[in-house]
């Protein structure tokens, strides 16, 4: 697992009210994980279909712990579901956060679309990386502690 911690994006900043319409306070932070797969995502098949749940599932869990550290500071978190861009944790709005545009507008990976989806090209992994999305209004350099207190704990790897 590959993660880090950014600013809000401009469209985050921009849309925060049509994706987060509950939230009275601006999101501080992002945090883009980023999950390698077993299989390249680039097709659409049974396998892929399988592993893209799987990830999902470990994105909630650990998006989970993560949140709820979070919120025991007093703090908003939204997790957004990878496979609808819908915020978990808080009322969804208008907007849908688009996992892969979050990528490319952070971190400048290059994405493609294929079958309807767009798939992120990790300059490792190349197709074969699963996205997805935390926001909180907690401060980076906080999330930052959280997510080094959970390494510690061996709850998550950290890439880099």
């Amino acid at each position: 697992m590959q993660y880090s911690v950014h600013p809000p994006s401009r469209f985050l900043v921009s849309h925060q009210a049509k994706l987060l319409p509950d939230w009275s306070c601006p999101a501080r932070s992002m945090l883009i994980v980023l999950q390698p797969c077993n299989c390249d995502l680039l097709e659409r098949t049974l396998i892929t279909e399988a592993q893209k749940r799987e990830l999902r599932r470990q994105f909630f869990q650990f998006g989970y712990a993560i949140a709820a550290q979070i919120k025991r500071l007093g703090y908003t978190v939204a997790i957004f579901d990878p496979r609808t861009g819908l915020p978990l944790l808080s009322r969804p709005g208008a907007l849908r956060l688009d996992d892969v545009a979050i990528v490319r507008a952070a971190l400048g990976y290059q994405s493609i679309h294929r079958h309807g989806c767009a798939v992120v090209i990790h300059p490792l992994w190349g197709g074969a990386v699963y996205p997805s999305t935390l926001v909180s209004s907690i401060e980076p350099v906080l999330l930052e502690q959280i997510l080094t207190r959970i390494e510690a704990g061996g709850e998550a790897l950290r890439d880099g």
